[in-house]
């Protein structure tokens, strides 16, 4: 017999029963919360035009698509390929349903993307994407930015991780401040040298600034701005000093200081406004934010997102301005476990397991597991001919409960509960 590798591929996430379990309800936790926020769920074809992907993608990401061919031959002229995010699909739903949605539109989507991601430990090639975006036409509030950004922070808190911290900054700043500098014409490159600041020592960050021909002076205020954090009151007081006049960010600082007050009058946990958060995408016109955890930086970010004003623009000349964010769930769940941050023995797959003694038990047990399942429960019933010892081994694996039904619970109707991490007892209370 032929020996085939049976690992899934590189890059692809497979989960053990009582692990998907614990998966499966974080996912749940995040999509609850989203909809209690007001958000509606979509699904996108995971299969998109080429022209629609590349419309928006580019660079990097652009080499890392999926193509799909119908036939055997080379995907190099393919028309098909996987979506790699959701906003690009989002971006192409929101034109072809723009009359029949109501604006703005809030909505969500938690599904499966795909890249060709360099196999690495904790990097994904298939991957779970949880969403949230408010869609406006023509226009759309500041207001809604500190909405999606409540949102996801409140999602995050499910699952009930260490302290977080929630980092908020705008392009329009980075680009006034650039612009007073004389430097709008370099912003990709110094954009991209503030984005990875925090990964590499200050030197390096100096020495990449002067390679792009910036002065001493251009790089004392580009260090002293991306240094810049705090509450808002902070760090106008701290631009002032770097810039003095601070005329050319004034839009960006008002949006900031409407998202920021906004967070706060939520009491939305602990929230800075940090001009080291760039977020490299293309389409991020305003309100950026990252999420964290204080005490392990080293993770990186939780979730991220921000405010675009040209969602649809390669496909309309209609305006649907949005904001968005995300939480890589995938990702998020492998660097938890990872950190064991999260406990793997806080869902199990099945609530009840019922074990009849015998053959003579089994009207008794199924009569019993749909009067649990109509309380919403998942209930198994173990039909096998194994002793009650091996059936109980088994039930610990996959079950909170085990209820053994022998002849005696048969006549009195009463059922007892096993608590199969404490070894304890309980009656079943059954209306």
């Amino acid at each position: 017999m032929k020996k085939y590798n049976t690992s899934p591929l590189s890059g692809m996430q497979e989960l053990l029963p009582t692990e998907q379990a614990v998966f499966d309800q974080l996912k749940q936790n995040i999509s609850d919360v989203y909809h209690h926020y007001g958000f509606l769920s979509i699904e996108t074809p995971i299969i998109e035009r080429t022209d629609i992907l590349f419309a928006k993608a580019g660079g990097d990401t652009e080499k890392q698509i999926y193509m799909v061919s119908k036939t055997a031959e080379s995907a190099d002229s393919a028309d098909q390929a996987l979506r790699f995010d959701h906003t690009v699909p989002l971006a192409r739903y929101v034109v072809e349903h723009n009359n029949d949605l109501v604006f703005p539109f809030q909505v969500t989507q938690i599904n499966r993307n795909f890249r060709g991601e360099r196999a690495q430990r904790g990097r994904f090639r298939e991957f779970y994407q949880c969403d949230a975006d408010i869609i406006g036409r023509e226009k759309l509030p500041i207001a809604y930015d500190a909405k999606v950004i409540a949102c996801i922070y409140d999602a995050l808190k499910t699952f009930k991780l260490p302290k977080m911290l929630i980092r908020i900054s705008n392009r329009k700043v980075l680009a006034g401040f650039l612009e007073s500098l004389k430097l709008s014409d370099k912003t990709t490159e110094i954009s991209n040298i503030i984005d990875h600041a925090e990964k590499v020592p200050l030197e390096k960050s100096r020495e990449a600034l002067a390679e792009i021909d910036l002065n001493q002076d251009q790089i004392d205020k580009i260090i002293a701005f991306m240094f810049t954090r705090g509450d808002y009151t902070e760090i106008e007081e701290k631009l002032h000093d770097i810039m003095g006049d601070l005329a050319p960010i004034s839009e960006g600082l008002a949006e900031l200081k409407e998202v920021f007050d906004i967070l706060n009058i939520k009491k939305t946990g602990n929230c800075i406004i940090d001009f080291m958060i760039i977020r490299g995408l293309d389409y991020y016109t305003g309100t950026v934010f990252e999420i964290m955890l204080e005490d392990h930086r080293e993770i990186g970010s939780i979730s991220g997102g921000g405010r675009y004003e040209n969602l649809a623009s390669n496909f309309t000349e209609m305006k649907f301005p949005g904001v968005g964010g995300s939480i890589g769930l995938t990702r998020l769940f492998f660097v938890l476990r990872e950190y064991n941050l999260i406990n793997l023995e806080a869902a199990q797959p099945i609530d009840y397991i019922i074990l009849p003694i015998s053959k003579n038990e089994y009207e008794a047990s199924f009569e019993l597991a749909e009067r649990l399942r109509e309380q919403g429960k998942t209930v198994d019933i173990d039909l096998s001919d194994r002793k009650l010892g091996d059936k109980f081994n088994r039930a610990s694996k996959i079950s909170g409960y085990a209820i053994a039904i022998g002849n005696d619970e048969v006549l009195s109707g009463n059922y007892r509960a096993k608590n199969l991490k404490t070894g304890e007892q309980t009656p079943l209370m059954l209306p």
